[in-house]
């Protein structure tokens, strides 16, 4: 087929979408094969994007620019051996859709490399030509050959527990594996929440031996423990975890009660390996064996040492809670709490708090507390991005309510390059603004200091940079609006004194208690806690964005063996746990021909 025969075709019918695309992977596997740089930046738009997710790099690797992603192309084919482009069989089919304002077909195909399987997602537009050029195209490894994952048609028989009628029955086998009592596993994973979890439960599926270790009592309990009231503020059909979906009955916004109930079960159900009451204290390399030396405080207060290959910090994007100066708390009388260590506004009821911060945390809980009637204050000291989520903060989700399979939404999701995302989250900002503005204005009307984020991108991007900024808004801004709740802006306080906070102007806003919303340390505090300031500089920021808009470190190698971060939403666990597992198996082969730094 020739550009004149695409002149010719109309987007009319699945057919149709089928044959551009098979034309165009047909075109891109030959110029790939004969190695024509020319003929593969031809397919794709001059400013065309590509995301590798290690396919072609080993790494998460953007690419911005027909030419440069032309000759990245070509410079990993010798090693790759990428063959077989195909559309995917059993993904969704080619789709005529609009994206970013773009009407463009959506397909998703299928390729083997040496050493797996991997898929990706192509978006071809209509040139004034009539052919098609690729302006988004991704490439993901999803799988190893050799290595599949344990699931399906691929599942375990059972055969070496099953009626061994005399010996291990499963029980005895999982008591045995979870005790490693003449063993240390590969992977030390620190963290038994969403990431932690996931990343465990893929390793599982592709053999490898790995344990978590959290610090809490139960699996669980980094949900339980957190405020009275707490629920999740996106919808539970992006929030599954890997191979074992919420149950059709629980509802959108899952309580954290529910959630650390289901981490538990899923610990139980998946077969992971973990040891609770366990904290991780301290890890070392051993440069002679290639393996950490990672110490584990243990719940009677004695220590193990374990040798993994691997560590993977799976405790949040944030670390330990952060208490700035604040002149004169330490004179308050009353309670002061971080908002860590916050459970109920019960014990504060008919009585008065001050919050200090703006972030959904401490929106959350000045609503638990109004709602014992205790007279609520909420002090802002930066302006804040304050998004309902109900319909706004919705919109960043809108794909995974298309149709297609969450595995298909999933690699659709994984697919944009940096400068797409942030168009993305700089469109759905704008459309917030309008969903949103009423309580917006309501909000400036009592003197809140509102934004939309650095480049106009809103929370997402906020999410990204540093963690926080933003109110994922329950409630909380109308009944500041209507004065249910005050406001009270920091540069209005002189310092807090021991009946509240002190006014510049002589007054006093008394309280009970003070609970400091102020945040957290980021990631890399817990690093350089247990690792050392050397190691800790070497690796560098632990989330935000890197040089190529990246997360920084996260899901994949860092510049320190053996040092993974996963953290995030449960979408973002589900997402990037398989390609953190397969770097890993990948890494244990001896699969993995590049390095990333």
């Amino acid at each position: 087929m020739n550009y004149v025969d695409l002149q010719r075709i109309k987007l009319d019918s699945d057919a149709e979408r089928r044959e551009i695309v098979t034309a165009w992977l047909t075109r891109f596997e030959e110029a790939l094969s004969e190695r024509r740089a020319d003929a593969i930046a031809a397919l794709f738009e001059s400013d065309g994007n590509w995301r590798d997710v290690l396919a072609f790099t080993w790494h998460l690797t953007p690419v911005v620019g027909a030419g440069e992603i032309a000759d990245l192309f070509i410079a990993r084919q010798a090693s790759v051996q990428a063959r077989g482009f195909e559309i995917s069989p059993t993904r969704t089919p080619p789709r005529s859709v609009k994206r970013l304002g773009r009407d463009c077909i959506e397909a998703l195909f299928t390729f083997q490399t040496s050493v797996g399987r991997g898929d990706g997602v192509l978006r071809l537009v209509a040139m004034p030509d009539g052919s098609h050029k690729a302006w988004v195209c991704s490439t993901s490894l999803e799988e190893l050959r050799g290595f599949e994952e344990k699931i399906n048609a691929n599942r375990p028989t059972g055969a070496a527990y099953s009626r061994n009628f005399g010996g291990d029955n499963w029980e005895d086998v999982r008591r045995k594996a979870q005790s490693y009592e003449d063993h240390d596993p590969t992977v030390l994973i620190v963290g038994g929440a969403q990431a932690g979890l996931s990343v465990a439960a893929r390793l599982n599926q592709v053999g490898v031996d790995n344990l978590v270790v959290e610090k809490w009592p139960r699996i669980g309990d980094s949900w339980r423990k957190r405020y009275h009231s707490l629920a999740l503020h996106n919808s539970i059909h992006v929030n599954h975890l890997p191979y074992m979906p919420f149950p059709p009955t629980w509802p959108n916004y899952i309580p954290k009660d529910m959630l650390g109930l289901w981490f538990e079960i899923y610990a139980q159900a998946m077969e992971i390996n973990n040891w609770t009451n366990t904290e991780f204290t301290k890890g070392v390399w051993d440069e002679k064996d290639k393996c950490w030396v990672a110490t584990l405080k243990l719940a009677d207060g004695s220590e193990r040492v374990m040798r993994p290959r691997h560590i993977v910090f799976a405790n949040g994007v944030s670390s330990y809670p952060l208490t700035p100066e604040i002149p004169g708390i330490d004179s308050f009388k009353g309670d002061v709490i971080h908002s860590e260590g916050f459970d109920s506004g019960a014990p504060y009821a008919g009585k008065r708090a001050i919050v200090i911060g703006t972030g959904s945390s401490a929106n959350d809980i000045a609503l638990d507390l109004h709602s014992f009637k205790c007279h609520t204050t909420i002090v802002q000291r930066g302006s804040t991005t304050v998004v309902s989520i109900d319909p706004s903060a919705k919109l960043n989700y809108a794909m995974y309510e298309e149709g297609p399979p969450i595995e298909d939404c999933d690699m659709l999701a994984s697919a944009v390059t940096p400068p797409l995302v942030l168009k993305a989250y700089k469109a759905s900002a704008a459309r917030m603004l309008e969903l949103d503005k009423d309580m917006i204005e309501g909000l400036k009307g009592i003197g809140f200091k509102f934004d939309i984020g650095e480049d106009d991108t809103g929370h997402q991007m906020k999410y990204r940079r540093r963690g926080g900024g933003y109110n994922l808004d329950a409630g909380s801004s109308e009944l500041m609006i209507k004065g249910e709740i005050a406001l009270l802006q920091n540069e209005r306080i002189e310092r807090y004194c021991p009946e509240g906070a002190l006014l510049t102007d002589g007054t006093i806003v008394p309280a009970d208690v003070i609970v400091l919303a102020t945040g957290y340390y980021p990631q890399g505090e817990l690093v350089r806690r247990a690792l050392g300031e050397e190691i800790a500089a070497e690796i560098g920021p632990v989330w935000g964005e890197d040089d190529e808009g990246e997360l920084s470190n996260m899901f994949k190698r860092t510049p320190r063996d053996g040092i993974w971060f996963i953290a995030g939403s449960l979408t973002q666990a589900r997402i990037y746990s398989k390609y953190m597992a397969l770097q890993i198996k990948a890494l244990e082969e001896g699969l993995v021909d590049t390095s990333p730094y």
